[in-house]
């Protein structure tokens, strides 16, 4: 069953905090397809689209992240920033695995648990490592 964690900042009113709450709890995820698996202890942060396929499998502990903030340090204390994340069909995602922002997963890759998927990843493939490259090919 899915849940959601929300942490906020402190010195927040209440009726702040209740609209941040509700401003971040309208999506968890946009596109969901079919047969999808989460194991447990997974995370989406999700203030753009995350597109998810038909039949991919969520390995325990895995992260999944459309958020981000700035560089700069003083426009990190006021503003958030994204990029929509897809995964493709028939995808593995390993545990521990990170996808960062902008990511689009290729339908029928595999993807090694602890890896940080930093760039797009071609379908047919296996990666794995920090950043994720390609270690070999499958079938796309």
């Amino acid at each position: 069953m899915p849940y959601i964690n929300v942490q906020i900042i402190s010195g927040e009113s209440r009726e702040q905090k209740r609209e941040l709450v509700k401003q971040m709890t309208c999506t968890l995820v946009d596109v969901l397809g079919k047969k999808v698996y989460f194991n447990f202890d997974c995370v989406i942060l999700d203030i753009c689209e995350v597109r998810i396929g038909d039949f991919v499998f969520i390995a325990p502990g895995v992260h999944i992240y459309a958020a981000t903030h700035p560089r700069e340090s003083d426009l990190r204390r006021t503003q958030e920033i994204g990029k929509p994340v897809t995964i493709g069909n028939d995808v593995w995602i390993g545990g521990k695995a990170i996808i960062c922002t902008g990511v689009t997963i290729g339908d029928r890759s595999v993807n090694g648990a602890g890896s940080i998927v930093t760039k797009g990843v071609p379908c047919g493939v296996v990666v794995a490592g920090n950043p994720a490259k390609v270690i070999r090919e499958t079938s796309c």
